[in-house]
């Protein structure tokens, strides 16, 4: 069984494709090939700057000869039905078989296809996959009609058999002939040179100072890096994905260590990091006894005789002429800082939209300094702190060094609050406010942090929702999900008890407030207003709506409010609006703690019960739940819930009444009867104070010991009983268990 090679041999790829397209290359040609009918023991595929290889190891020399039994028209069927199938067939109407079948006879045909030779399906295949390649962005070049990502220069593609003789497939593609030759290092090895198998082409290029594979550079030059950095007393500042370009830039990784300029060794680190990353594709040197970035990684394609004194000279002239940019724009901020102090910085956010329907950034600002005020106290953290943070946590977009490394924001907000004197918590949480960005990020703790972060994603989430602006389907240009996620993270992570609901109804009435403003009455905004304060006071705003309505409905001049009010308008939008968004957040909460192997329809149990916007609660509840079910007693308990469920409904449906009350121990007939009612007795207290402490798992466990009495009374007794006293006894003994079962979770939505 032979190996094929190929390479397709180009001008400089993209970094940030080679990746995706080795892989793409990969898994097409063996499909196609799979598809062909050619089997094969294994495939690997590799990229460099300037080509894709695709080695596949005990390929079939040909594809198998099939032969296919195909039913045809009866024998008494119309000329042309018979001709037609002759036809698709391809076979001649005397080749047909004529065959008895239940209905009359039946023509058959027979139809052999004859295997291929590889060499004949690779060359197919491969030119089908050049013409048809998903690069991201492809361009054409001289007079032909290739699409490639970068002009392609050559094709190699060879089988070797077990004995080691090669054959050159046969192929072209606009005018580039395959053959089995290519070309090692631009600089360094120019000339071509042909290879007779796979071994053979990494051998070669390897003495032709060219790494094929991508994972081989990246180690090399994270092992050379580490030992330099190592040897001057430094240590690697890791960056994969830094690394993961650099290795897909080079072919011939050489590592050299440069110097950074003394007069930019007081930069903030993160600044000298960020800087020779994005500009320079430079690896950061940071002394571990104080945390600076003294040194730089670079990595060239090419051996010089100078051993990269030149490449050195020149990178470090370049790095002086960025970092020169860095230190003004730092050394600018700081003075507009300590003259203007962080609100003077903040107070251009006014003139920057944040959304055309939402205002301008110092208008959410001042939103969210409201709702982190409101937070703090729930969370720890002192409310004038809280909201002192969120008035300068967004200070630092103003900021030339931000404007220049808008990754920067946060961070660089830290370092000019510090600047400007303010609390360390402060400092903090204008860093820490955007956490989480992911999944994997870390959520923020300090109090302070934590108000800011959840007001900053509560308010985009209730601003998005006012203007209807919902994610839909798989898009979401506004990031919501990962709000909802960030809200989801920080409160569960740091076991919050917050009532979110509050807080929603907060921020949305904020947001309408905004948003009417302009066409509204004074009176009116004041209403508005004087509402917010009560939802601030009391949470629910329903009842807050309804109560400060009745008191200003007293006063001398009472504010509008018929059914064409923005006051009436605003509250009878706001708890759709509420609840909405609340399932919103569920429903990512469903999906973090999926992770968690916790099922959705656990969580939906949960979510049944009072207090579901307490997402603390909440996940503990789902939490027992779910591990309770997990044991044969929670299994069995919900069997026994469910016939009792069921039970009682279609008694009740046909009934046309509701057995919720009377179940009296006198009027049992038996044992087990008996026993159900002590255990539920007995179960029935201790469920109520668990649920009381919180202490789902104990409520549970209380459950547990229903078990076995449920179990022993389905067994024993007859619950539709011919004596009416005794059934509708019997029924609202059912009652009772559903009940005290629902006390814990809604089992109803449990599956299972």
């Amino acid at each position: 069984m032979p190996d094929l090679l190929i390479e397709l041999f180009s001008e400089e790829i993209p970094a940030r494709m080679q990746a995706r397209a080795a892989e793409d290359l990969r898994a097409r040609m063996t499909d196609a090939l799979v598809e062909a009918g050619l089997t094969y023991a294994g495939a690997a595929a590799f990229s460099t700057p300037r080509r894709l290889a695709l080695a596949v190891e005990g390929l079939a020399g040909s594809s198998p000869t099939l032969r296919e039994e195909r039913k045809g028209p009866r024998v008494d069927a119309p000329e042309k039905a018979i001709e037609g199938f002759c036809r698709g067939a391809g076979v001649a109407r005397d080749a047909l078989e004529v065959r008895d079948e239940k209905k009359g006879q039946v023509y058959f045909a027979t139809i052999t296809r004859p295997g291929r030779a590889a060499a004949e399906i690779v060359a197919e295949d491969l030119e089908k996959l050049i013409r048809s390649f998903p690069w991201p962005k492809s361009m054409r070049w001289g007079a032909g009609s290739l699409r490639w990502v970068r002009p392609l220069h050559s094709i190699l593609c060879i089988l070797t058999d077990e004995a080691g003789e090669r054959e050159v497939v046969a192929m072209e593609v606009d005018g580039i002939r395959a053959g089995d030759t290519t070309r090692g290092h631009r600089f360094m090895a120019p000339e071509p040179f042909s290879v007779t198998s796979f071994e053979d082409y990494r051998a070669k290029l390897k003495r032709a100072h060219v790494v094929l594979d991508p994972a081989e550079r990246a180690e090399t030059i994270r092992q050379e890096a580490g030992n330099q950095a190592f040897a001057a007393g430094l240590e690697l500042v890791e960056d994969r994905g830094l690394l993961a370009e650099v290795a897909g830039l080079v072919e011939w990784p050489v590592v050299l260590m440069g110097e950074i300029g003394a007069g930019f060794l007081d930069l903030p680190p993160e600044v000298l990091q960020t800087s020779m990353r994005e500009h320079q594709k430079f690896f950061s040197l940071r002394n571990p006894k104080t945390g600076r970035i003294e040194r730089f990684v670079t990595v060239a394609n090419v051996e010089t005789a100078d051993h990269g004194a030149t490449i050195l000279a020149g990178n470090q002239k370049v790095l002086a002429a960025r970092l020169s940019d860095a230190k003004f724009f730092w050394e600018n901020d700081l003075r507009t800082v300590r003259e203007r102090g962080l609100d003077g910085m903040a107070a251009g956010l006014a003139s920057v939209t944040f959304h055309n329907k939402l205002g301008s950034q110092a208008d959410r600002v001042a939103r969210i300094a409201a709702l982190a005020r409101e937070i703090a106290p729930l969370v720890g953290a002192d409310a004038g702190l809280a909201e002192q943070a969120a008035r300068v946590a967004k200070a630092d977009l103003q900021s030339e060094m931000v404007r220049e490394f808008p990754e920067l924001q946060g961070l660089m907000g830290r370092y000019y609050a510090q600047a400007a004197g303010l609390s360390t918590e402060v400092a903090a949480a204008c860093e820490e406010h955007y956490s989480p960005l992911g999944p994997s990020d870390a959520v923020p703790s300090a109090p302070v942090s934590v108000a800011v972060a959840l007001a900053d994603k509560i308010d985009t989430l209730c601003g998005f929702w006012a203007i209807d602006e919902k994610p839909t389907g798989s898009k979401d240009p506004y990031a919501l999900r990962r709000a909802a996620l960030g809200v989801i993270r920080i409160v569960t992570d740091g076991t919050l008890r917050l009532p979110l609901d509050r807080f929603i109804d907060a921020q949305l009435l904020r947001q309408k407030i905004a948003l009417n403003r302009d066409g509204a009455t004074d009176g009116e905004i004041d209403t508005l207003e004087e509402i917010l304060e009560e939802i601030a006071d009391h949470g629910v705003f329903g009842a807050a709506f309804q109560a400060v309505l009745d008191r200003l409905q007293t006063r001398e001049e009472p504010p509008a409010t018929g059914d064409d009010s923005l006051i009436r308008k605003v509250g009878d939008a706001l708890p759709d609006l509420s609840d909405d968004l609340l399932a919103f957040l569920h429903d990512r909460l469903k999906v973090h703690l999926r992770e968690d192997g916790i099922r959705h329809d656990v969580i939906d149990a949960c979510l049944a019960m009072a207090g579901s916007d307490d997402l603390t609660l909440l996940v503990h509840r789902a939490r027992a739940l779910g591990d309770f079910l997990k044991t044969e007693e929670g299994g069995n308990l919900l069997q026994g819930f469910k016939r009792a469920n069921n039970i009682l409904t279609q008694a009740e449906q046909k009934d046309g009444v509701e057995y919720s009350y009377g179940a009296d121990v006198k009027f049992a007939e038996t044992d087990e009867e008996r026993a159900l009612f002590a255990a539920l007795d007995t179960a029935e207290p201790q469920i109520a104070e668990a649920l009381k402490a919180e202490d789902f798992a104990g409520a549970m466990q209380a459950m547990a010991a229903l078990r076995a009495p449920i179990d022993a009374f389905f067994e024993a007794v007859q619950v539709n009983a011919e004596n009416a006293v005794i059934r509708r006894n019997r029924l609202n003994l059912l009652s009772r268990i559903r009940h005290v079962c629902l006390q814990a979770a809604d089992l109803t939505r449990v599956e299972g």
